[in-house]
């Protein structure tokens, strides 16, 4: 599989209402790595291919990264994808496409030449432009939090933030790329990846603590959405060895 040094910042002022983080990968060596779903959207640039934008994801999605190959990247939350790209997200849902093909002003100043520095710096400020001209969906934000919770009712979801369902599953495809259940259903699945992370193995206890039914729900889930059974998924998340040339995150650390 390789290793790979994965690192986090703050969304930078100003862009904290759109953006969940900035990070960065560096890939000690050639690494294979899997992406889940995580009901968000990036827009990334990899050092020799350039910027392109990752759409929201229903299952894993393999990436591949030559040894060195450094990547920066500016992830959008579910309720800001559609309105800052300025396309419906759900055009984008399962792809990576090349900025080219969406701004191509825009990618001509990310090209895959640029040190590691500059790079980041102009996708910081292309993703203050996009927030400026289309800013986040404050219904779908209101409606993320809420199906956060497992128990939430969609229908009563759209009632709350005055929306029919057919005008929430509208909102939520053009803006965060799949509709309010399946959204429901990336967001629990993402509380238990993060509790994996923390090391939290107790797979019943986790079912229990996510919104899943049970185990079986769990497992179910799971395969569907990581293409792993959680006791396999905890393990590939499990800390590995690492090696090779410096991290981002040491080129970055004044990072931002």
């Amino acid at each position: 599989m390789g290793s790979r040094q994965y690192t986090e910042w703050p969304a930078p002022a100003g862009l904290s209402g759109a953006v969940m983080c900035l990070w960065s990968a560096a890939a000690a060596d050639d690494t294979e790595t899997v992406v889940l779903p995580d009901a968000c959207s990036d827009l990334i640039w990899e050092q020799g291919r350039g910027a392109f934008v990752a759409g929201p994801d229903t299952g894993p999605s393999p990436a591949a990264s030559r040894a060195g190959t450094v990547i920066f990247g500016v992830r959008f939350l579910p309720s800001a994808g559609g309105p800052l790209l300025g396309l419906p997200l759900s055009e984008l849902r399962d792809q990576r496409v090349d900025l080219a093909d969406l701004r191509p002003a825009e990618a001509r100043r990310l090209p895959g030449s640029l040190d590691l520095r500059t790079a980041a710096t102009r996708l910081v400020d292309l993703a203050g432009r996009l927030v400026a001209d289309g800013p986040p969906d404050d219904a779908v934000a209101y409606a993320a939090r809420m199906l956060g919770d497992p128990r939430a009712r969609a229908e009563d979801v759209a009632e709350q933030v005055g929306l029919s369902m057919r005008q929430l599953r509208r909102r939520c495809q053009d803006t965060a790329g799949y509709g309010p259940k399946t959204l429901q259903r990336v967001l629990r699945f993402r509380r238990f990846v993060s509790r994996i992370d923390a090391r939290d193995h107790d797979l019943a206890a986790l079912a229990a603590d996510a919104g899943y039914a049970d185990q079986a729900h769990l497992t179910r889930e799971c395969v569907r959405l990581a293409g792993l059974t959680p006791a396999a998924l905890a393990k590939l998340r499990s800390p590995g060895g690492a090696g090779g040339r410096p991290p981002a995150s040491e080129q970055l650390r004044q990072w931002p």
